[in-house]
């Protein structure tokens, strides 16, 4: 317990700085400032990992699971939403273009560098060259698969509109109730069958449950209402000191938007799974990182117009130009080529390495061609096209059981006796 509370007075002590520049209204240097509430909101966000992972414990219905998962990618959904924002306020300003680039670059960091790091590591520390998932993960694939066809829809119409953000809710909450159907003990990152030990809790999180339920969920909830109080106030001044560091440094704003605040905000989760992964629990890991990326790919979607109508004034869909559309376009096929690639119930060490491969190729052009607009959406298009080439050709290979994964995924069906030996004899 000695060293949980260390650990939550380094994250509270991250926090300090960010708080004195908003509460004295002191301003300094760009640079400084991003990286003063960039280590606050780092900070909000372990806390919140801590306290979330530790409630999981206790709970697992589907609206505690999803309120749980709202928590925890809350530093994303702030900044995102600022943006969104500050762009219904000011039609036409450049605030559209940076909303799209935070979610954008969310999802595709969530896929391109956290699912390979997974398998990496656990590579180095097993010598295992593939993650395997159970058929309790198949909702987590299946409504991953339907989420990433939608955002097809968005592509085709150019916006994202209240229509979507009433189907995209929908998925979301479809996907809670499939939770709900899983037994507590096999949900996500509950439990992992390979692991030797009985520790379900890693980290900080780890002490916190050893202590009686109460206390427990008195830390807990300081732990949330601490970190949103930093996250709410953090947003906006690192928001705009990004911007402002941007023009400094003569970098190209939509691109310091697009992945230095993902990373703020992802590196909390990103932390606590590769502790699953040294503590032997490497399915509950990339179950987790499935779960984020469904979580950002519905409800943040799907609050963009939303959030977006409220700042103009008036019901409006938030609209994508020619640079968003593409982007859009992109994360969309990279989300269908990930699902292809988990169709046989793993993740292999060359499936990895093609993702990271393909994520380094797109964020090094994006940043050789941030001064060539058109070269730009060029590349996107071209790596959309080629993600989805690549999924087609995935899906085809696995059309047979492709079937099967929809209904355990997405009805709760029970596994065909057949496939659960074939599972068995593949995983001998």
């Amino acid at each position: 317990m000695r060293k949980f509370s260390l650990y939550v007075a380094l994250a509270v002590a991250a926090t300090l700085p960010g708080f004195y520049l908003h509460l004295t209204g002191t301003h300094v240097a760009p640079m400084l400032e991003a990286a003063i509430f960039f280590v606050a909101i780092l900070g909000a966000g372990f806390l919140l990992s801590w306290g979330a992972e530790a409630a999981e414990e206790h709970v697992s219905q589907g609206l505690v699971i999803g309120v749980l998962a709202l928590v925890t990618v809350l530093p994303e959904y702030a900044m995102d939403l600022y943006y969104t924002y500050q762009a219904g306020l000011h039609p036409g300003s450049a605030y559209a273009g940076f909303a799209a680039a935070n979610m954008t670059g969310a999802n595709r960091l969530l896929i391109g560098a956290g699912w390979p790091l997974i398998v990496g590591l656990y590579w180095w520390h097993s010598g295992k060259k593939a993650v395997a998932l159970n058929w309790d993960n198949a909702a987590e694939i299946a409504y991953l698969a339907l989420a990433s066809l939608y955002s097809f829809v968005i592509v085709w119409r150019g916006s994202i509109s209240f229509i979507d953000c009433g189907v995209l809710v929908g998925i979301f909450a479809a996907y809670l109730w499939r939770l709900s159907k899983l037994p507590k003990a096999d949900h996500g990152a509950a439990k992992e069958a390979e692991a030797d030990d009985d520790d379900d809790e890693v980290g900080p999180a780890a002490a916190l449950v050893t202590l009686p339920v109460l206390q427990q969920w008195l830390i807990m909830g300081v732990l949330t209402i601490v970190a949103v109080a930093v996250i709410v106030m953090a947003a906006e001044p690192f928001a705009e000191a990004l911007l402002a560091a941007g023009r400094d440094l003569g970098v190209n704003q939509f691109l310091l938007v697009q992945w230095v605040a993902p990373f703020a905000s992802e590196v909390p989760e990103v932390v606590l799974v590769v502790l699953f992964v040294l503590n032997n629990r490497p399915t509950a890991a990339l179950g987790a990182l499935v779960s984020d990326k469904i979580n950002q790919w519905t409800l943040l979607v799907g609050m963009i117009p939303v959030v977006y109508a409220i700042g103009a004034g008036h019901l409006t869909g938030f609209p994508l130009d020619a640079r968003q559309h593409e982007e859009f376009f992109l994360t969309a096929s990279q989300s269908l080529f990930a699902v292809a690639l988990l169709l046989r119930l793993r993740l292999s060490l060359a499936s990895a390495v093609t993702l990271l491969v393909l994520f380094v190729i797109q964020f090094g052009l994006a940043f050789v061609f941030q001064h060539d607009e058109a070269r730009t959406i060029q590349m996107l298009t071209s790596m959309g096209w080629l993600y989805l080439a690549l999924a087609g050709s995935l899906f085809l290979w696995n059309r047979q059981g492709l079937r099967h994964y929809l209904r355990v995924g997405l009805l709760a069906r029970p596994v065909p006796a057949e496939l659960h030996k074939a599972e068995s004899l593949e995983a001998e």
